[in-house]
């Protein structure tokens, strides 16, 4: 059985240890202590965390068939002219969006903005949260 530190559960889960550590004493992820008094988390109770996190509704209560929907914040706009480059940072993951400048000034696209990119196939759609 594969296990987890706090650091690791928290980078594959994208958030930070200090929400790991409060899910821990909640009760909502289980997790042992070692000897040295480490915890532990089994990769059997990450994974079915992770996947009720991401069957959990979003924010902004908005029904999509697109279940790729990854939370991040917007790290660059690249304008040119009619287009612009997004990319959206989602705990480890870099997220890369070509996109009309039009959608980016109607959603105010820019740096430091929290934003959600939706994968559906080839395309990614970006998108405030309310």
């Amino acid at each position: 059985m594969s296990e987890f530190k706090i650091g690791e559960s928290a980078h594959l889960l994208g958030v930070s240890t200090d929400t790991v550590r409060r899910w821990v004493d909640a009760g909502r992820l289980p997790a042992r202590r070692t000897e040295g008094g480490h915890r532990l988390v089994a990769g059997t109770d990450l994974a079915a965390l992770a996947q009720d996190l991401a069957e959990s509704p979003d924010a902004a209560g908005t029904a999509l068939s697109a279940r790729n929907r990854l939370t991040g914040l917007v790290t660059r706009v690249l304008r040119d002219g009619v287009m612009a480059q997004v990319e959206v940072q989602a705990g480890p993951h870099r997220i890369v969006s070509l996109i009309s400048a039009e959608a980016v000034d109607d959603l105010g696209l820019e740096p430091g903005v929290l934003a959600v990119a939706t994968v559906k196939a080839t395309n990614v759609v970006i998108e405030r949260p309310r």
